[in-house]
């Protein structure tokens, strides 16, 4: 089997934004014990910066799908600047690029980020169990 190259490079990347809310001590109760019920949702946009070049955004929300009035909110947002080559002119080539390989690439550290950052806001051990495919969302997407 032919091994593809790499169509892409990453640049840099980092966190662009980082936040984690807990209003007060009440909600902070409440969500230790119900946090297991909470939803991890990812959102992935992307811009061109410059010609061949995209800035991909990947958003982590950790948070309580029910309407409860405590509650905490986690959200990371990481930035990849991508260099795309030259070869790549079709369109659905580049979104499985930014949809995929790029996500499959950033994800183990992007993961990481957030779990700590849920776990330095006092809530410790939280492991994130839905394992993201980013491929089966891709195909989702465009089938």
């Amino acid at each position: 089997m032919m091994k593809m190259t790499k169509n892409y490079k990453i640049l840099t990347e980092f966190i662009k934004d980082m936040s984690s809310e807990t209003p007060d001590i009440e909600s902070y109760m409440f969500v230790k014990e119900n946090i297991s019920k909470y939803h991890l949702d990812i959102d992935i946009k992307s811009k061109t910066i410059k010609n061949k070049i995209i800035e991909v955004n990947t958003t982590l929300k950790f948070h309580d799908k029910e309407l409860n009035e405590k509650k905490s909110h986690f959200e990371i947002v990481y930035a990849s600047i991508v260099k795309i080559n030259d070869e790549i002119k079709n369109k659905k080539d580049l979104e499985k690029i930014i949809l995929c390989d790029v996500q499959n690439e950033i994800y183990p550290k992007l993961e990481k980020a957030f779990i700590n950052l849920i776990n330095d806001s006092g809530f410790p051990g939280i492991k994130i169990e839905k394992k993201i495919d980013f491929n089966r969302l891709y195909q989702e997407k465009f089938n």
